[in-house]
């Protein structure tokens, strides 16, 4: 045996073979050169390694290198990325400094082209990524698919430069991502009829399995503020073959406690095969994306997880390429610092007067969070104050002012009203607020929403609380979405945030993130964006008054 040869013992669970096996896998240069059955070997246990398969690495507020060191210690092996969120921001700059970030660290990351920058011909972002630009992007091996089409009516209406922009990635075989949240019928036919693969936003049971019988892939969804694992899961039952598992977006206090482990786990604990389990966790996303992974089968690269047992798949090591991710963890300084990236962030600060709102309708429009979910409620409720007279938060009633500032001009900020936190006392912001990343601020009074923002204003990004004048918050650096804090300290600072927000009465599980998809106007029913209250089912903005 040479010295770049060495053996794994353990049970073997093979997906595709359908087999449990106690073991000896022999690892030559990376890859499996063959797999010895032993039945005295009892543990621990062996699978293919995780794969997410929809993730914005932005959310986790990490930048890549720093998210693959949480990310390895969970089992994962390899993440689907969509960059997005950095492309709003700072455009192929950005995405080319995640992709340079991505390449420090062992874990595999697979990026997409992102398809809606902005995320529609409503937003107003940082950056313009035009069809031109996604035809180049693709072009290049390190992008293996297109990211997301959320402009689900561009697609179906046929856009000229939707349609071109999915014709690119058909031309050279590279898939397409689907985000078409609700759709049916006709229209979904239509919207899958172009070449659209997959779909993370089903929300019910009944919505997923109209998109299968059409043919598309269904990715359950488990991250930080969308949760859809438990409306979803039935369907690994029945379509073993036509799911996978993602996160999406994750915030650091969730990547601390797990990842798509987190996933097997709970399947396997409601009673699902474990094979079925492991293709959506793994195999599937494989298959799928066409990806350089291995399976666990010889000649494959030595890619694979190491569980403690098959009840709660406590994780021991993860193995990339043959190499223990372990090991390369306790080894300091191995992954390099990075030059901090520049990028367009406004000066000018904000003033009580700017949040003014005077009474001139019989009724508002009220957005309405929903905790676990992305898309909103839309209320119409009576002014709560005389015609021409100022309406101010009501924390004691739950409603609270919603403020977006646009980040890329000195413009006044756009003020509505929104239902669904129950904070009582105190203003959170942050310039995270997908997918444009205008700051975005709710509070129950005017001055701490103008500290908290203003707040964000001097660090060039971040996300806090104030609270009478004390505020609380974490600078974010890169871009204003990720910092340079290493992942277990930007779980801590992240998780006392929360801390503080919950004990101000928020009742949501996870405030900050909930609060930065009040902004993403490609979900329904009711959004804010630059320009007033965003209608995202007819793809317009609406006034905040209703005279009827």
């Amino acid at each position: 045996m040479n010295k770049e040869q060495f053996i794994i013992k353990g049970v073997v669970v093979d997906p595709l073979k359908k087999t449990i096996e106690g073991g000896r896998i022999i690892i030559d240069n990376g890859k499996i050169t063959a797999i010895e059955h032993d039945s005295s070997i009892t543990q621990p246990f062996i699978l293919p390694g995780f794969v997410d398969s929809h993730i914005h690495i932005e959310s986790s507020m990490l930048i890549p290198s720093q998210f693959a060191k949480m990310a390895l210690a969970h089992g994962t092996i390899a993440v689907m990325c969509d960059p997005h969120e950095v492309a709003n921001v700072a455009g192929i700059d950005g995405i080319n400094y995640m992709l340079n970030d991505a390449k420090q660290s062992p874990l595999k990351f697979f990026f997409g082209v992102p398809s809606c920058v902005p995320a529609s011909p409503q937003e107003k972002s940082g950056a313009v990524i035009n069809s031109k630009d996604v035809e180049d992007l693709l072009s290049k091996n390190d992008f293996l698919f297109l990211a997301e089409m959320m402009n689900f009516p561009g697609v179906i209406y046929d856009d000229p430069e939707v349609q071109k922009k999915i014709n690119a990635a058909i031309k050279i075989n590279k898939p397409v991502d689907g985000h078409a949240p609700g759709l049916s019928g006709e229209g979904l036919k239509k919207y899958i009829d172009k070449g659209i693969t997959t779909d993370h936003e089903c929300s019910t049971l009944l919505e997923a399995e109209e998109k299968i019988a059409l043919g598309m892939k269904i990715l359950i969804r488990e991250g930080s503020a969308a949760k859809n694992f438990d409306n979803l899961i039935p369907l690994i039952e029945n379509y073993p073959q036509s799911v996978m598992f993602c996160t999406d977006d994750c915030h650091p206090d969730y990547l601390e406690k797990g990842h798509i482990n987190r996933m097997v786990d709970r399947a396997i604990g409601l009673g699902y095969n474990l094979f079925n389990v492991i293709k959506a966790a793994s195999i599937n996303p494989i298959k799928h994306y066409n990806l350089p992974l291995g399976m666990l089968q010889v000649n494959d690269s030595a890619d694979f997880v190491i569980v403690e047992d098959l009840t709660h798949f406590k994780v021991l090591d993860t193995y990339i390429e043959g190499r223990s991710m372990v090991e390369e963890l306790k080894t300091k300084n191995i992954i390099p610092e990075t030059i901090k990236p520049r990028y367009a962030f406004r000066e000018k600060p904000i003033v009580k007067e700017d949040l003014k709102v005077i009474s001139s309708g019989n009724r508002i429009n009220v957005i309405q969070a929903i905790d676990g979910d992305l898309i909103t409620d839309w209320l119409i409720m009576e002014t709560p104050a005389p015609a021409e007279s100022e309406i101010i938060a009501q924390p004691e009633n739950d409603l609270l002012k919603i403020v977006l500032l646009d980040r890329y001009s000195e413009e006044k900020p756009v003020v509505g009203f929104i239902k669904g936190f129950n904070l009582k006392q105190g203003a959170m912001a942050a310039s995270i607020a997908h997918d444009s990343h205008h700051l975005i601020s709710i509070g129950g009074n005017d001055q701490d929403i103008v500290d908290a923002v203003n707040w964000i204003v001097e660090q060039r990004g971040g996300i806090c609380f104030t609270n009478r004048g004390e505020t609380n918050g974490i600078p974010l650096n890169y871009f204003g979405l990720m910092g340079d804090a290493e992942g277990m300290k930007m779980s801590a600072d992240y998780s006392a945030l929360n801390h503080l927000v919950k004990r101000s009465g928020c009742s949501l599980s996870a405030p900050f993130m909930t609060l930065s998809f009040m902004g993403l106007t490609v979900i329904p029913k009711l959004k804010i964006n630059h320009n007033g209250l965003f209608d995202g089912i007819n793809f317009k903005n609406v006034p905040l008054f209703v005279n009827f």
